[in-house]
């Protein structure tokens, strides 16, 4: 595993090391201890998730709040997806900043997004599985989002038909959520 950059605060573009010869390839997907070496971050991740995406399903931009906010290392296992982090730390110096990564099966990048961060993916291909490593439990309570195209974060999605969940069609707009009191 190896750092491709860091971005925004805290969050970590990574690289997978992958070994490849004529049988197929191997790679580690996650070492605790070298990704704690490489970026100074100590996780505790708890639990897997996995979703499978038609080309064009945006799912996004979540965040989990208060006790049950979550880290997440997030990477795609096949197809690809433009996977967007945006910093909603109000005391963070890149508050209000997004940076977007195109995670695929072909470049093994996976990012590392914090805690306090809104997440959301577009999935680039049909049938793309995005899988997320998290350090806290799913909490229905703490469930929270921003409507993946406001205007105040100005996010430069692909330009593809882009298919939404009721949930993610009616997320509120950044200006209506008291930031100070989600983390």
């Amino acid at each position: 595993m190896e750092i491709v950059e860091r971005v925004l605060t805290d969050a970590i573009v990574l690289k997978s090391r992958v070994f490849n010869d004529e049988r197929g390839i191997f790679y580690e997907s996650f070492n605790a201890n070298v990704f704690e070496l490489l970026s100074g971050v100590k996780v505790d991740f708890i639990q897997d998730n996995q979703s499978s995406s038609s080309k064009g399903t945006l799912r996004g931009l979540h965040f989990q709040t208060g006790s049950a906010s979550q880290a997440k290392l997030v990477r795609v296992t096949r197809g690809s997806a433009y996977d967007v982090a945006v910093d909603l730390r109000p005391h963070s110096p890149t508050f209000k900043k997004w940076h977007a990564v195109e995670l695929s099966a072909a470049n093994y990048f996976q990012f590392y997004i914090p805690r306090g961060f809104a997440h959301g993916f577009v999935a680039l291909e049909h049938n793309t599985i995005f899988q997320y490593k998290v350090d806290n439990y799913y909490s229905s309570v703490n469930d929270g989002g921003v409507i993946w195209n406001d205007v105040e974060l100005d996010i430069n999605w692909p330009n593809l038909k882009l298919e939404l969940s009721e949930k993610d069609k009616n997320l509120p707009e950044l200006n209506q959520l008291n930031l100070n009191s989600l983390w």
